[in-house]
């Protein structure tokens, strides 16, 4: 009889049955798997994929009604030809073996072969191509995260892991006001109540009673690709892209991505990342505010300092009016005596160029300006020596008449008709007898010469003179 017998002919309550421990019926069923199916070809879409710290690969392989699990040892993963991703549609050859410890059964990969892109995530990459092209996905759209947020919205489970380690670790960093709006993270209607979630927040009023949040958390745990499927549905990729509040996405582990992802403001490897993302760490911020404070008090205290000793120097470094005024005229000495300098060094630089110039003048144009300048010269002489001769002859004309004048005036006219002047000892002419007394010596001038005489005492008439025939030789005649 097979180890399978005793199974098959039990009847519920029969004596003769046997009892099996749960280890040895886990092992039986295995056995039997194993036996049965001892070498397999499954084609489906990877799902779920993770690589083990040890080297193992996990996954399942599903299509559209049924999941499998899968295993592929370290040593059979690094003979794969292909590099196993979600979404990829594979061909995966091996045996189905159970596993007792969680009474599940799964297959042992050995080969895989690529069949081709599964249907789900052809059917994301379109709804991503689609959406891309609206511009949500734009890098223009995505607005800064506010630094201290007063109030964080939360869109995630109330009942999951997630809040927990986002309020902990909000905790941990800055206590902040969390409003959490509860959803369903997976399964039928999930979609639409995380967008009504995104869509509340954003109609809050600004001062209402439940305040407005500074910014929002999309958040879920990791899961399969079909668990996180809400997220990659367009309500809610279009709910983020049209939020008003900052939002940051935080939807699965760090290797899952989402279209919510695309759309949001800032993607967040885990929930807990998300939380650090949106506050800064307290303690830091008040460490960061004590330096600064300490650097501020001491910068200050040397400013103090550096501006007592500057003026310290400025009171040592004044002197009196006295000693200020011979400063400046030392000062003014020592001017004029460089500009004495200067300008006995400009009028010699001067004399160099002006003596540089001159001997770099050609001969043959020196000749030419002296000649220029004798003729010029000859010229101006020429004109001169006429300009000075009809001066002359005009001066000669003016003088003419009043020489004439005087010469009809002159008393040598009458001197010339007999007549003769007698000057007394001034040299004057003597007009009237009264003033020549007896014996004064005068000069009588005559029309051709002077001869001195003496005045005698005598006043009688005159004596008449010798007729002119019989004077005598060298005898002279006499007026009186």
């Amino acid at each position: 009889m097979s180890d399978s017998a005793p199974i098959q002919g039990a009847q519920p309550g029969a004596s003769n049955v046997p009892e099996f421990t749960v280890t040895e019926l886990s092992l039986r069923l295995k056995r039997s798997i194993e036996e049965t199916f001892g070498w397999v070809r499954v084609r489906g879409e990877i799902s779920g994929f993770k690589r083990a710290a040890s080297g193992h690969l996990y996954f399942c392989l599903k299509d559209a009604d049924s999941v499998l699990d899968a295993v592929c040892w370290k040593g059979s993963a690094l003979r794969l030809g292909v590099k196993p991703e979600d979404g990829m549609e594979v061909v995966c050859s091996g045996k189905l073996t159970s596993y007792p410890g969680r009474s599940k059964y799964q297959m042992v990969v050995e080969r895989m072969e690529l069949a081709g892109l599964g249907a789900l995530m052809a059917l994301l990459e379109q709804r991503k191509q689609k959406l891309a092209a609206e511009g949500l996905f734009a890098a223009e759209r995505k607005r800064p995260l506010p630094y201290l947020p007063r109030v964080i919205g939360v869109v995630t489970s109330p009942t999951g892991a997630v809040i927990r380690d986002i309020l902990h670790r909000l905790a941990d960093r800055f206590p902040t006001h969390v409003i959490v709006w509860p959803v369903l993270v997976q399964g039928e209607g999930a979609a639409e109540q995380v967008a009504r979630a995104i869509r509340g927040f954003n109609d809050l009023p600004e001062n209402g009673t439940v305040p407005r949040p500074d910014l929002l958390i999309v958040a879920r745990g990791g899961g399969s690709l079909e668990d996180l499927m809400a997220f990659n549905e367009e309500i809610v990729v279009r709910a983020a892209a049209a939020s008003a509040i900052p939002l940051i996405s935080a939807v699965g582990h760090e290797t899952d991505t989402t279209l919510i992802d695309f759309a949001s403001d800032r993607r967040a490897p885990t929930p807990t990342a998300a939380a650090e993302m949106a506050v800064p760490v307290r303690l830091d911020l008040l460490s960061g505010v004590a330096a600064l404070d300490d650097r501020l008090r001491r910068g200050m205290g040397r400013l103090a300092r550096e501006k007592r000793q500057h003026l310290e120097g400025l009171g040592r470094g004044l002197r009196g009016p006295r000693e200020q005024l011979r400063m400046a005229q030392q000062r003014f000495d020592d001017l004029s005596e460089r500009l004495r300098h200067g300008l006995r060094a400009g009028v010699a630089a001067q004399r160099s160029r002006l003596e540089t110039s001159m001997a770099r003048l050609r001969p043959a144009l020196l000749r030419r300006e002296v000649a220029d300048y004798r003729r010029r010269l000859e010229e101006s002489a020429q004109r001169l020596r006429r300009c000075v001769r009809q001066k002359q002859i005009d001066a000669a004309r003016q003088l003419e008449q009043p020489a004439k004048l005087l010469e009809s005036l002159s008393y040598r006219n009458v001197l010339a008709r007999g007549f003769a002047v007698i000057h007394g000892p001034d040299g004057r002419a003597v007009k009237s007898a009264a003033g020549l007394a007896p014996g004064s010596s005068v000069v009588i001038e005559m029309q051709d010469g002077r001869r001195n005489a003496q005045i005698d005492g005598s006043g009688g008439a005159p004596r008449r003179t010798a007729p002119a025939g019989r004077k005598k030789a060298g005898q002279q005649e006499e007026l009186f």
